[in-house]
């Protein structure tokens, strides 16, 4: 690790500077693709052809202020002719327009959608540079001056930011925050005006989360009601209050989802008609006019995320976990996504598609995260930061899908989160409690009951009942693998098919499929919401509106006692075949939806399989105790009427199909009890869990998520898989032994030869050398700070030529007879992370992990040998996995 000298005056400053300037950031090529940084790499030659690939080229200006006039030529643009936007040489409204090369999020328009992207104007006083953190002192005063803070920062933009699908550098972003947060602390202590800004500074995050909390409850609140009534908008309408759902305009009769008959207040559609509610004539049209609601919010969906927000289609927690890994993908948790992905969820749910709300639920609050990040420059401004607060908003996400906020939490920390401290944890903990409070104040469920299942049994379990739950298990592994390998093919299928080509045409398709073939069966009519609240009740006696609960009752005596036997009545037998058939359908009309152009998440299908199963296998075991009571396992335990509860199979089920399909296991159990309010029951759940990761990890090594992610080619080196094999950093860098490596020797170089080399190859970065002949290495160079320090140079400096050299060292060579030289030491790294040819992979993959790299030099008794980059890691990781390694397209 580079150490960052604290300095307590700007002459102190600018010597430290080769160190400051360890931590530049990693460019992107500029003709668009992406390649290993200073490797010889191939480029991407399917990189565009990739769904996520950017459209147009962002263009930006360097300028790079010198510190040592003697040291260094000086390239910073003050003010020209064209730069001045409007007022005098005194006017405080003066400044200078730039485009920068990276837009935030949140002020970047689709391209997709034909639209022009924003452009950011900065705003700089004519006679005063500004630095970053400008609230806390001008380093000019002979305060305090470090990389990210003083004015070299503003004076170079897109320094500390990155270009649009690139990884970040963990390293330099971290120390960055540390050198901002000491010049904070050390500015306290001159003024209580400085005290006060510190301690904002200090607080600044829990009032991010606390803003993300409350507006993540407030959208899910919105997308809640909106999803609710537009589905019962498919059934009926209420005249006396349009805007009510069914629920709320039948409240006072206290209506069953199967009791349509007692509530008079509610219309269905051939009541609007004027025909009667039952018969085959009202049958036709409240099946034509479900399959129509049905398309026109599936059309609406699908054209509002094709125009608006490509990137609001699917679950979105796949790309979540790569950009909490350190990708950047602009305009992925922008405006445009969050507004089209929560109006879209709405339509795709009411639509009856196969999906669920709560995977949309974490992209949306990871909107708001990144939206209101922007609004503190200590998260805005910087990437590694900005993930604490995303991964608290993903929490929030959690939380409010499922009103379980401490499931969330551990969400965020067990499937999502790449990087999650301590404080992060805290805040996530914060956020979670905020969201669910405020969405608890808007009861969009309801009842009384701030979960969404809610059990009301309590009834003990047995330790015979271990053997089904574990069971459970095993089949929830088993049909969560089944449905991530149907899942996949297809997707890949429409890939790389003609069908990709149609999205909106292939939604259209699936809606109408999916009503026609849902709309007879009353359990697949209904919404999944409310079939998995029928699965998990308990059955009552007097409970006569739900066909799995027709049982005869009968009383028969054992010894002194008297017990209550049941019979499943013809009305269970036949719903347990329609539970099949929607078992059947709805597995495969998953596979089919997950991964198309609407938002569509991934939980409640995954729940509603699990619970039909569960509620089958409940039904069996609970006539098996009943038909052979005098068991040895069930000795002294049947006293008790109702002993065996089908509804907490169905609980454990779900959480067993959930387990199989994303590998939960200490979240998922935490959020299954959460959901269902059954504490008692965490024992079951666990074993189900554990059984269903064991089998699914058996069956196949990949989730559902991380199997999305390497179908997309997205960077994401998982840090829960080992690295178990012998290989060497010989074995992986660019290029090998018997190849060139292109680098940049530090002063024998010219300007043309320079530009040469960045054109001839397509690298991010190039090392930096003694010589040709004796390379030593000096320091690593990144290829964009190149491109735009040289075209600043010829622009602005007089005497700067093609012939020109390039120097990377602190001296001029005596001998100069040539024009005059251009410095660039203060853009070299000279403390970059380097390995030995014979380190183990082990040991990089472990050092890309951990600490966040994005590339590391390669040495041989101080000779520079090559490079290894992030993609290399990854291509050699799956190369040894016996996998295809050109699936990587990015860096």
């Amino acid at each position: 690790m580079e150490k960052f000298p604290l300095k307590g005056s700007r002459e102190a400053a600018a010597e430290g500077n080769s160190y400051i300037t360890a931590y530049q950031t990693v460019m992107k090529k500029s003709n668009g693709h992406t390649s290993s940084a200073g490797a010889e790499g191939e480029g991407d030659a399917n990189y565009h052809d990739h769904p996520l690939a950017p459209h147009t080229k962002l263009t930006t200006s360097l300028t790079a202020p010198a510190t040592d006039d003697e040291d260094m030529i000086d390239i910073t643009p003050r003010s020209s002719p064209g730069d001045v936007i409007g007022g005098g040489g005194g006017s405080s409204s003066g400044g200078y327009h730039r485009e920068t090369a990276t837009e935030s999020d949140t002020e970047r328009d689709f391209e997709h959608a034909g639209n022009h992207h924003n452009q950011r104007t900065m705003h700089y006083h004519l006679h005063q540079h500004v630095p970053t953190h400008s609230a806390f002192g001008d380093p000019m005063d002979g305060a305090l001056s470090f990389y990210g803070s003083s004015d070299v920062q503003d004076d170079i933009p897109g320094i500390g930011q990155y270009e649009d699908f690139h990884t970040i550098d963990w390293q330099r972003d971290i120390a960055r925050d540390r050198m901002r947060h000491r010049y904070i602390v050390k500015k306290r202590q001159d003024s209580v005006w400085d005290l006060i800004k510190g301690s904002i500074d200090a607080g600044s995050g829990w009032l991010c989360v606390l803003l993300v909390g409350i507006a993540a409850g407030c959208v899910a609140g919105m997308v809640d009601i909106g999803a609710s009534w537009m589905s019962d908008l498919k059934h009926g309408i209420c005249p006396p209050a349009f805007w009510f759902n069914r629920e709320q305009c039948c409240y006072p009769a206290k209506q069953s989802v199967f009791e349509e008959g007692n509530c008079s207040t509610w219309k269905t559609w051939p009541e609007i008609f004027g025909l009667s509610r039952n018969g085959t004539g009202p049958y036709i049209i409240s099946y034509i006019w479900y399959v129509l609601w049905a398309l026109l919010f599936a059309s609406l969906s699908a054209s509002l995320v094709r125009m608006f927000a490509p990137y609001a289609c699917g679950s979105g927690i796949p790309e979540i976990k790569t950009i909490l890994s350190g990708f950047i993908i602009r305009g992925y948790l922008g405006k445009w996504t969050l507004l089209i992905k929560s109006v879209g969820l709405m339509l795709s749910v009411s639509a009856g598609l196969t999906l669920g709300k709560e995977g949309p639920m974490v992209h949306i609050a990871s909107c708001i995260g990144n939206i209101f990040s922007h609004l503190f420059p200590k998260y805005g401004r910087n990437e590694a930061k900005k993930r604490e607060i995303l991964s608290a908003a993903a929490a929030a996400g959690v939380s409010v899908a499922f009103g379980a906020p401490i499931g969330g939490v551990l969400f965020s920390l067990e499937e999502v989160s790449y990087y999650f401290p301590l404080k992060t944890l805290w805040r996530s903990f914060f956020c979670a409690l905020i969201a669910a409070f405020v969405l608890r104040s808007l009861t969009p469920f309801g009842n009384e009951h701030s979960v969404l299942f809610f059990v009301e049994y309590n009834k003990p379990w047995i330790f015979f009942e271990l053997i089904p739950f574990v069971f459970l298990g095993i089949m929830g592994g088993v049909i969560g693998t089944f449905f991530i390998k149907a899942n996949l093919w297809w997707c890949r299928y429409r890939k790389f098919s003609k069908l990709g080509q149609y999205p909106v045409m292939e939604v259209l398709f699936v809606t109408l499929v999916t009503g026609i073939i849902c709309y007879p069966n009353p359990f697949t009519r209904m919404n999944m919401n409310e079939l998995i609240f029928l699965l998990v009740s308990k059955c009552s006696p007097g409970d006569v509106t739900n066909p799995l609960c027709e049982y005869k009752r009968m009383n028969i005596t054992m010894g002194n006692s008297v017990i209550e036997v049941t019979e499943p009545g013809p009305g269970v037998y036949s719903s347990i075949w329609l539970l099949m058939l929607t078992f059947i359908l709805k597995l495969a009309l998953t596979i089919f939806t997950f991964g198309m152009k609407v938002p569509a998440g991934l939980f409640i299908p995954s729940l509603l399989l699990g619970a039909i199963m569960g509620r089958i296998v409940g039904i069996g075991v609970e006539q098996f105790a009943y038909s052979y009571p005098n068991i040895w396992f069930f000795t002294g335990e049947c006293a008790d009427s109702n002993l065996i509860t089908p509804g907490l199979y169905a609980v454990v089920g779900a959480a067993a199909v959930l387990g199989g399909v994303t590998r939960m296991t200490v979240s998922l159990v935490v959020i299954m009890f959460e959901l269902t309010g059954g504490v008692r029951y965490i024992v079951p759940l666990m074993a189900a869990a554990m059984a269903s990761k064991w089998v699914g990890d058996a069956l196949g090594r990949q989730g559902i998520y991380d199997a999305h992610i390497a179908l997309n080619g997205y960077p994401f080196l998982d840090s829960k898989e080992e690295f178990a094999h012998t290989t060497l950093a010989a074995d992986v860098m660019q290029p090998k032994r018997n190849e060139t490596l292109n680098v940049i020797t530090q002063d024998s170089m010219t300007v043309d030869d320079v530009e040469n080399l960045l054109k001839e190859t397509e690298h991010n970065g190039y090392p930096v050398v003694v010589s040709r002949e004796n390379q030593y290495l000096v320091g690593f160079v990144l290829r964009r700070d190149l491109n735009l320090a040289i075209g600043n140079a010829k622009r602005l400096i007089e005497g700067i030529s093609s012939s020109s050299i390039v120097l990377f060292t602190s001296t001029t060579p005596t001998q100069n007879l040539g024009p005059q030289p251009l410095k660039l030491k203060k853009i070299l790294d000279m403390a970059p992370i380097t390995v030995t040819d014979q380190t183990p992979m082990e040991t990089v993959v472990d050092m890309f992990r951990k600490l966040g790299l994005r590339q590391t030099l390669v040495t041989h008794n101080g000779r520079l040998l090559g490079v290894i980059t992030k993609k290399d890691v990854l291509r050699h990781v799956k190369q040894m996995d016996n996998e295809d390694p050109n699936t990587v397209l990015f860096n």
